[in-house]
């Protein structure tokens, strides 16, 4: 991609000739934000999803609903809406029409359509940052069969992770302490991958004291040239490999922070583009691992509505933007996910005066158009004085709001 290409476009009216069209290929709560982010500064938005009434689709000029792993389906849609932009907000994209589109300079891909590609699958984000950058990561296998996975487990040793190479928010993960668990872990990962590919990553624990996302931004900056800033780190506790909550700042060692900024980094910059990047590392003392990379917003850095003065999303936007980005924390905060408790077309939500009432809290409902038990169905927020103190709040404001069938 041309260096010119990447700074920022004048900016005109939406639904004009004179309107910055971009397109998010996936629309969920985190694309929602970034919907927002963007109409703000007057960008037509087009939101993309596969199924009706995504929370994005809610807020956006224009929505539609295709399969966007359908190459043909995909090329259609981008033809007939002529984005200046497309930002993928999902894995399980038809990423070969990504990098034709690029390639052809039909829109922009962000961050880039190799990032993209190499970021849709744990496979190869895995091989460019063990292999290539020779970043410390926990050792690892990859399985086709359910033969190769238990040939897998044994040369990583139980107990050990099993992971879809193509899923998110930790569909489809599981822990094998004994053998007998191989089938099931087999079963969970293929019921769990966004797309059926029939193999899986498996991973040997590595003994870390906390796991943090370390949000990275690359933006344009006033020579025309790529500068990479960082957020403060974003602690989270995850349980079956789904976000439940996080806080910001998460306090770390001098020198563990360094290499966490150095390895993310590296892997940004070799993913290359503007946008934000979600960059999770396992860390013990002054030791830090490589874990994953997603080029767009986490789900763990919703906690920045609460604690940025520019959100992990507004930063997204203004990256993608060319424009200048500014990631200094405001105040310390957490986040809490409000789950939907029960499987239903429609929700009522009960107790959200009462969550609201304690100062420092604020909440976001998702609008998602169908709940499930474990569904995220919206996140709430608080400021403190301290992270400890902002998770007690952000926890307690989550428990008071009560899901009920509409």
């Amino acid at each position: 991609m041309n260096q010119h290409s990447l700074l920022a476009p004048t900016l005109g009216t939406p639904l004009s000739t004179a309107a910055v069209k971009v397109m998010l290929l996936g629309a969920g709560e985190l694309g929602k934000e970034v919907i927002i982010a963007l109409q703000r500064f007057g960008v037509e938005v087009i939101a993309v999803d596969r199924y009706a009434n995504a929370p994005g689709a809610q807020v956006a000029h224009r929505a539609h609903v295709i399969n966007m792993a359908d190459a043909r389906e995909l090329r259609a849609l981008i033809d007939a809406e002529r984005p200046s932009i497309v930002v993928p907000e999902i894995e399980a994209i038809a990423t070969d029409v990504l990098i034709e589109i690029e390639r052809l300079g039909v829109a922009r891909v962000i961050p880039s359509a190799r990032a993209a590609h190499l970021t849709m699958n744990r496979e190869g984000i895995r091989r460019l940052a063990a292999e290539t950058l020779k970043l410390p990561t926990s050792q690892y296998r990859f399985a086709s069969s359910l033969s190769e996975l238990r040939a897998a487990t044994q040369e990583i040793g139980l107990p050990c992770i099993v992971k879809p190479v193509m899923s998110s928010s930790g569909k489809g993960q599981s822990r094998v302490d004994h053998a007998a668990q191989i089938d099931a872990a087999w079963d969970c990962a293929s019921a769990g991958g966004r797309v059926a590919l029939g193999r899986v990553i498996v991973e040997s624990l590595i003994d870390f004291d906390y796991e943090i996302t370390l949000l990275t931004v690359r933006s344009i900056g006033r020579d025309g040239s790529i500068e990479t800033h960082f957020c403060e780190p974003i602690g989270h506790v995850q349980m079956a490999g789904d976000y439940v909550e996080s806080w910001q700042p998460h306090p770390m060692p001098a020198l563990a922070l360094a290499k966490a900024q150095r390895y993310a980094k590296a892997v940004t910059d070799d993913l290359g583009g503007t946008g934000i990047f979600g960059v999770e590392l396992f860390v013990r003392q002054d030791d830090v691992w490589f874990s994953e990379v997603s080029p767009r917003p986490h789900d763990t850095g919703m906690v920045t509505m609460a604690t940025q003065w520019q959100s992990e999303f507004e930063l997204h936007a203004r990256a993608v933007l060319g424009l200048p980005v500014d990631t200094t924390l405001r105040n310390a905060g957490a986040s809490a996910v409000i789950y939907g408790g029960c499987d239903a077309q429609a929700l009522r939500f009960d107790g959200v005066g009462a969550a609201l009432a304690v100062a420092g809290t604020d909440i976001r409902l998702f609008g998602k158009p169908e709940s499930f038990v474990k569904r995220r169905m919206g996140v709430a927020l608080a400021r403190a004085n301290t992270a400890e103190a902002a998770r007690e709040i952000a926890k307690s404001c989550a428990t008071a709001i009560s899901p009920i069938p509409a």
